[in-house]
């Protein structure tokens, strides 16, 4: 646990000031603390922050709590010199030049996060108004604050910042702290609390509180009857009583630790709960670790003993987990003076879930769900180790390398000309941005202008950059973005937007074309005049559109369409069933099965050529049979969605002989040649090409062949060979 050096105010000769800031620092590193301070104190004079507080007041504040926080010497000069760049437009190189890369760094990530200021307070704002609305996105806000810098050191120091701010507000007072307390409790509190700095996190959530409900706090300090020295005190009494126990029983290692309760969470119990103060019995903690659960149960019955248990305020989650697998013991005893105390006790695998696994404390208290798109959870918990790690290592270097790997990068963070925040994962493109914003807008979308210039639409987005999409008036997305290799489209929602609008426009088509077969025919028989609506449901359809679609597809019968056109009922046993199967050769069905039916026309669709070992499923359709799909064909997924009753189990029966057209696309760069050398490929493996289409542009060249197999192992050898041709950048079955 980290111990904070608080109030600047206490610090009034700098001398001792220079001294504090130099503790635990080498001669040099103290040497450039001092020469900091000067430069500094020279370069703010007598400016002022928009709290109102003096701009080298806050820094040395700052300071000061990051050495509590045991950071190093560019930690502490990156606080000094935090504001330099606002007073000199050369700053940045002046501060490297003469302090070091390292404190130049911190100082231009300190920069970068202070023009978010604007964002987070008008987005805490508007969550005041509506909280459900604007509660995830203050959630990615906090995210954004991490992924925003390469160096967690920066957030520290943002922290160490709001929190002198809090500070100054507190001896005096100003209209604009209300609106700087919501907006910590919002984003800076939890920060904290994840990052588990814990003391900064209390002091944030209890000055806040006393800013927004001051009514409310002094009636809470007041009925804790004592001040925050002496319950320290009783605290520490409490652990060293606890400990000579327990070393008298033999357990003689274990961690016990302890604090008082702050005023902001005892108010958000009792408010939670609906209790009242005398009913929150954890105003005054215990946290006691050891190696077993053997000790644990030991450790209890010694709890127990020395102090008198509370009834109904024990409870096992040992024997019996929560339903995030946190174990623990909890107890709250009666102490001699007639105040509670409650007693957690883990080992140390327990207190190790507890703190970094699924059971980590901030997500019960916060309510935040893991997202599995990303590793953010375990980055948290990473960090957190890293600062228990910095209080027991002597050499900073070590951990200041590790708080540089632990950077948030996986997702991306940019911003909405309207300021709103959007979370990509990494290598996201403006069309990425625009679909995950909106779907029309993704469809719409012909150009992107990032941090106000023009970019391709394949540039990828990098976190804090401001994007705005150009849309057409109408329109649909590019083909082209489908094409892995061109790099517009990274994510998976996207992905399936634009997939789901050209299948949408291949209905529209089919239900064109279906139309038209169904007018001529109708011209044809001299019924024009002909009801559609009934005519479909004589011939078992719901509407018109689904026989216009089975018709366009060639799924119809006309038979069957015949005689219902003349006026004839059809029979209830031939509606909707196929037609008489005809004679076919003997390898004609595909050796293809239908569950639990037996001597099924069958004919394998089009649109996803399958071919064994694929896993496929059969549709029936009317007048054709059974069509046999790919689970994974887009066409089969509309048709499941439309007529789920027509779906109907498939498999592929015994030895399946024969060809099968199978249609493969092939990416490449283009060059003289590349035809002969692809063909050369179906001609060693002996595959017959059917159809043959290619297209190049800029280079690049997009090659579809249908090709007939007779079996998966001849399909997967010649898409090895394929991969080796000159110039193939990739190769796929359609």
């Amino acid at each position: 646990m980290v111990s904070v050096v608080h109030s600047v105010a206490a610090q009034s000769d700098i001398e001792h000031s220079l001294l504090t800031l130099c503790e635990g620092l080498s001669a040099d590193e103290s040497e450039l603390i001092r020469d900091a301070e000067v430069f500094a104190r020279q370069v703010y004079g007598s400016h002022k922050l928009g709290s109102g507080e003096g701009v080298w007041s806050h820094a040395l504040g700052m300071a000061l709590i990051l050495v509590g926080l045991k950071l190093d010497a560019a930690s502490r000069l990156a606080a000094l010199l935090f504001a330099i760049p606002t007073y000199d437009e050369h700053g940045l190189e002046h501060i490297e030049k003469r302090f070091g890369h390292a404190a130049a760094h911190l100082v231009g990530g300190i920069s970068r996060l202070n023009r978010l200021r604007p964002i987070t307070r008008d987005s805490v704002a508007d969550a005041a108004e509506s909280p459900e609305e604007m509660k995830a996105q203050i959630e990615v806000l906090r995210k954004m604050l991490l992924a925003m810098v390469e160096d967690i050191r920066v957030v520290l120091l943002r922290l160490a910042s709001r929190t002198q701010t809090l500070r100054y507000y507190a001896a005096s007072p100003d209209d604009l702290r209300a609106e700087v307390a919501r907006e910590t409790l919002e984003i800076y509190s939890p920060l904290a609390n994840r990052l588990g700095v814990w003391e900064l996190k209390w002091e944030l959530e209890d000055l806040s509180f006393r800013f927004l409900h001051p009514d409310t706090y002094k009636k809470i300090a007041k009925q804790l009857d004592e001040k925050r020295t002496e319950r320290e005190q009783f605290i520490t009494d409490a652990i060293d009583r606890l400990r000579t126990e327990l070393a008298s029983v033999g357990i003689r290692d274990a961690e016990v630790y302890g604090r008082p309760k702050h005023i902001f969470s005892i108010w958000n119990k009792m408010r939670k709960k609906g209790v009242d103060f005398s009913e929150v019995y954890d105003v005054r903690a215990l946290r006691v670790i050891v190696h077993d659960v053997k000790e644990c149960y030991i450790a209890l019955g010694i709890v127990h003993n020395i102090w008198t248990p509370i009834s109904k305020e024990f409870d096992d989650y040992i024997s019996n987990p929560k339903g995030n697998q946190y174990r623990s013991l909890h107890t709250a005893v009666r102490c001699p003076d007639g105040r509670s105390l409650e007693v957690q006790i883990r080992t140390w695998e327990m207190h190790n879930h507890a703190e970094l696994g699924v059971a980590a404390h901030w997500r019960y208290k916060e309510g935040t769900k893991k997202n599995g798109e990303d590793n953010y959870d375990e980055k948290i918990a990473w960090l957190r180790q890293l600062l228990t790690w910095k209080d027991e290592v002597a050499d900073s270097s070590d951990w200041v390398a590790h708080y540089k790997q632990a950077a948030l990068d996986e997702t991306i963070y940019v911003m909405t000309p309207q300021g709103r925040v959007v979370d990509l994962p990494r290598g996201a493109t403006t069309v990425d941005f625009a679909y995950r914003v909106h779907t029309d807008l993704g469809h719409r979308c012909r150009g992107g202008k990032v941090d106000g210039a023009l970019v391709p639409l394949n540039t990828p987005l990098e976190t804090g950059q401001r994007v705005e999409i150009v849309v057409a008036k109408e329109g649909g997305p590019s083909r082209d973005w489908l094409n892995p290799t061109l790099g517009y489209l990274i994510t998976q929602r996207a992905r399936a937007k634009v997939r789901a609008w050209f299948s949408n426009l291949a209905l529209e088509e089919t239900l064109s074309e279906g139309r038209g077969v169904v007018t001529k025919e109708l011209q044809r028989l001299g019924q024009g005049g002909v009801n559609i609506d009934d005519l479909a449901v004589k011939l078992g359809f719901a509407k018109a559109e689904d026989l216009f679609i089975a018709a366009g597809r060639n799924e119809l019968s006309m038979r069957q369409f015949q005689v219902a056109v003349r006026g004839s009922d059809m029979p209830a046993d031939e509606r909707g069933a196929p037609e008489p199967r005809r004679r076919k050769a003997p390898d004609a069905d595909r050796g293809i099965l239908i569950v639990g039916v037996d001597k099924l026309l069958t004919q394998l669709a089009r649109c996803c050529k399958p071919a064994p070992p694929d896993e496929i499923s059969g549709f029936v359709t009317r007048g054709k049979g059974v069509s046999i799909h790919r689970v994974d064909c887009s066409n089969f997924a509309n048709l499941a969605a439309l007529h789920p009753e027509r779906i109907i189990e498939t498999d592929w029966g015994g030895h399946p002989e024969g060809a099968f057209p199978v249609d493969i696309v092939v990416d490449a760069h283009d060059r003289q040649g590349l035809l002969r050398d692809v063909s050369d490929v179906f001609t060693r493996e002996k595959l017959n090409v059917i159809a043959v289409n290619t297209q190049s542009k800029q280079d690049k060249a997009h090659m579809s062949f249908t090709v007939e197999v007779t079996n998966v192992q001849q399909l997967k050898r010649m898409l090895v060979e394929m991969h080796e041709v000159e110039g193939v950048v990739a190769v796929r079955r359609a």
